[in-house]
């Protein structure tokens, strides 16, 4: 198992972008790590990160790589700032980025990466959570499996919420004049209801019961329900806070269909 620190040009994003990379490595190492690496085909999740973290949050503050240590399991984590995954009106365009050009950046600096749907996956927790969805949602030709924890996925619904968290300022200068999100490519509730279900990725969601995000979650998992797509909800006693996230990683990281 290698772990890589990866600093690449973005070309959409005219800026050089930090990856953290968990890469599978046939070794001879026989503790600790798993010594049978694959070396094609690699399975690849792509995970994301909240509101306050970038590239290393989740090397950080979980232990993410002992959990896919046996896994033949390639996890690419990208920086993507405050944005939101999605193209800002301040002319920064994450979505264009986390959606297009890293997975070319990743088969190019990686081409054991698989290249089939059925074995790519995104999973992300808060923002994140919102971006691994919103990934499934718009691009589901690309991803066989999404989770979501703890993410902040009804954004057209509570915007006395995200007033709450940052001004006004910020959210339009990522998403325009706030009434505009509802029925927007950003609404994820307006995608669940457009999008073919026949079409579209399985789902995990999940959501601390004391989290103030709770109920956002609840709230996606039934108009997934409702529309017939496979979406798995999970909850259990927790925060939003890293104590809650490393547990259910590892709970999604057993979810995934490998």
């Amino acid at each position: 198992m290698a772990l890589l620190q990866v600093n690449v040009f973005s070309n959409v994003l005219e800026m050089e972008v930090m990856l953290d990379v968990i890469l599978p490595q046939e070794t001879k190492k026989t503790l600790g790590t798993n010594s049978k690496g694959a070396t094609e085909d690699v399975a690849v999740l792509y995970l994301l990160h909240g509101m306050n973290g970038n590239h290393s949050v989740w090397q950080r503050r979980t232990a993410i790589e002992r959990y896919v240590k046996d896994m033949d399991l390639a996890v690419i984590m990208p920086s993507t700032e405050l944005a939101w995954y999605t193209n800002t009106r301040y002319d920064m365009n994450y979505w264009t980025f986390i959606a297009e050009e890293l997975p070319k950046i990743c088969h190019e600096l990686f081409p054991q990466l698989t290249r089939k749907r059925a074995r790519t996956f995104a999973a992300g927790l808060s923002m994140g959570g919102y971006g691994a969805v919103k990934l499934g949602l718009r691009k589901p030709e690309n991803f066989a499996a999404i989770a979501s924890i703890s993410g902040g996925l009804t954004i057209a619904e509570g915007i006395d919420q995200l007033l709450e968290i940052k001004s006004k300022a910020y959210w339009e200068g990522i998403f325009g004049p706030l009434a505009g999100i509802k029925g927007s490519e950003n609404d994820l509730i307006h995608l669940i209801e457009t999008l073919d279900a026949s079409q579209a990725p399985k789902f995990f969601i999940t959501c601390g019961t004391e989290d103030p995000l709770h109920q956002a979650s609840t709230y996606t998992m039934q108009k997934m329900q409702d529309r017939g797509y496979d979406v798995t909800f999970e909850d259990g006693p927790g925060e939003h806070d890293w104590v809650y996230w490393d547990h259910w990683v590892k709970r999604v990281l057993e979810w995934l269909p490998l």
